[in-house]
């Protein structure tokens, strides 16, 4: 235990040295460094990363949207004011706040107002069904909402008596009498600092709820340990431009603009993904860092190079994807298409980051996750908790973090091995120590006796040039218990048949790898965070 505790020391200094050389922390500067640390403790991510960046660069743009621009000065002092407005609405240190918004300014300053009142941050699917939204709202005990103009029927299954107020008003939408907008708070309230709350109020960030309703995750508060996780080996511009296309209400977008704010960089969101629209605004803002989510990459890789070309896309140093698997295929194609650019992030809602394939890991072992940063480490363990250390044997993938997880809002838990929690993944670690995931500890299925991960054949099938997406389930079988059906959406003009897919499974992987069944579709059912819907998948019922 004592070696243990000496251990963790070591990577905290070894964390915080990181920090001083990428310049996040800078000796020359020591009241500001510990002013920043102190307001860590008290205002929550959000909030300190803006006010910092507004003391530090107060004139650099810090967002960019659909309106237009706001300098890091503008965020700050509108948080201010908004904070005030939503104080009138009710909102104390400790209320929940539910927010329903797409990536845009009116997001980013609902969160970092919240972190000056002290506020908890519950940040809200996009995706969300009425009853889905409904329930998440009654289980966290929301007692305001601040949401998009788009949204709007879905209050209907609130209260009435819930402040609400509206924190984009879409051109043509007609706004519901005595509705309160966003501008107008901020527009009525003085934008001067606030008394800092006596502690943070913290957030909430939902997992992807492809087994469920979503879970809530919670943060009390984040030290400099977790920024350290997302900058160690992922190249952020400093003073630059990053394109997020990544959802920020979830984990991927939400850490990568508190990086990015941390660098002082000008984020560029965009409320919604379009393939070439996100070039565009590439090559218009000249932006250094692209973050998204692989499905949006692949659709970014695959548009037809006659329109790749219009857009000079050369400003670009490094692709962040997170949130579902990688293929090699698509490591591959991103490199022929942007060059040797693209990071892996691998890791969770509950773990943060867990390992980052750098291009050069991608290079060498396309589909790698990669390695873990400072302060985290990744251990795998068999079905009976023993730690395997051997290389290339398959186990469930564990985290140790310098973000830990403290249970979810219901009251549940990761499972938790010798300090380090499940991922719920299963993986293996190469010759050369990079982490692959082989696929999802439940997705797994037992077919005629055999061990079956359905990502191993939804990456041989998107190796092929026919293919535009694919995925495979495992469904009930009365003779081999489960048996693979595989989805697969052709490329335009692509002619496929049953037998083709099966035959081409056949000769490439075992044979009790091979569907049974397969279907052609236009689309695959994701959610707004990329992630597939497999159960959609396994409920799907064939035509007749």
């Amino acid at each position: 235990m004592a070696q243990q505790r000496m251990m963790h020391t070591a990577e905290a200094v070894r964390g915080l040295r990181r920090l001083r050389e990428l310049g996040l922390t800078d000796p020359r500067r020591p009241v500001e460094t510990v002013r920043t640390a102190l307001e860590g403790r008290v205002f929550g991510p959000p909030a300190t990363a803006v006010r910092r960046a507004a003391r530090t660069w107060p004139d650099r743009p810090g967002v960019a949207d659909e309106r237009g621009e706001l300098t890091y000065r503008e965020l700050d002092e509108q948080s201010n004011a908004l904070a005030r407005g939503l104080q009138r609405l009710g909102v104390k240190p400790g209320t929940v706040v539910g927010v329903l918004a797409r990536d845009h300014r009116g997001l980013l300053l609902t969160m970092v107002a919240l972190g000056k009142l002290g506020a908890r941050l519950a940040l809200m699917n996009t995706g969300f069904a009425k009853p889905q939204f409904a329930q998440v709202c009654e289980r966290e005990n929301v007692k305001a909402v601040l949401h998009d103009s788009e949204f709007i029927g879905l209050l209907d299954a609130l209260p009435p008596e819930l402040p609400r107020v509206l924190t984009w008003v879409d051109d043509g939408t007609e706004i519901p009498s005595g509705a309160t907008t966003l501008d107008a708070l901020i527009a009525a309230n003085a934008r001067t600092p606030l008394p800092a709350p006596k502690k943070p109020g913290g957030f909430i960030i939902l997992t992807s709820g492809t087994t469920g309703l979503p879970k809530g995750a919670p943060r009390e508060r984040t030290g400099p340990l977790a920024t350290v996780q997302m900058v160690d080996r992922i190249d952020f511009p400093q003073g630059g431009t990053m394109v997020i296309v990544s959802p920020i209400f979830h984990s991927t977008g939400f850490g990568t603009w508190l990086a990015g704010t941390a660098f002082g960089n000008k984020v560029v969101t965009a409320r919604r993904f379009d393939a070439e629209r996100t070039l565009r605004l590439i090559a218009e803002h000249r932006a250094d860092m692209l973050v998204a989510v692989p499905t949006m990459l692949h659709r970014m890789v695959e548009l037809d190079k006659t329109i790749r070309d219009k857009y000079d896309t050369s400003s670009l140093k490094g692709i962040v994807v997170a949130g579902s698997a990688l293929s090699p295929e698509l490591s591959v194609r991103t490199a022929e298409v942007f060059g040797p650019v693209l990071y892996n992030l691998y890791g969770s809602t509950e773990c943060a980051v867990a390992t980052v394939a750098r291009p050069e890991d991608l290079a060498a072992a396309p589909g790698t996750a990669g390695r873990a940063p400072t302060t985290c480490e990744v251990a795998l363990f068999d079905e009976d908790g023993l730690r395997i250390r051997a290389k290339n044997v398959k186990g469930r993938i564990f985290i140790r973090s310098g973000a830990p997880f403290k249970g979810y809002t219901d009251g549940r838990h990761k499972e938790i091995i010798d300090g380090y929690m499940s991922s719920g993944d299963v993986g293996h670690f190469d010759d050369s120590g990079l982490l692959f995931v082989d696929g999802r500890d439940d997705d797994m299925i037992v077919s005629g006796g055999e061990n079956v991960f359905p990502q191993e054949v939804e990456n041989l099938l998107l190796e092929r040039q026919d293919i535009f997406d694919a995925a495979v389930v495992g469904v009930d079988d009365v003779e081999f218990g489960k048996r693979l059906r595989a989805f697969i959406v052709p490329e335009p003009g692509a002619t496929l048949a049953p037998d083709e897919i099966k035959s081409y499974v056949k000769s490439n992987l075992a044979r009790y790898k091979v569907p049974r069944d397969v279907f052609f579709l236009d689309d695959l059912p994701r959610n707004a965070t990329g992630k597939l819907l497999r159960r959609v998948l396994v409920e799907y019922e064939p035509p007749a």
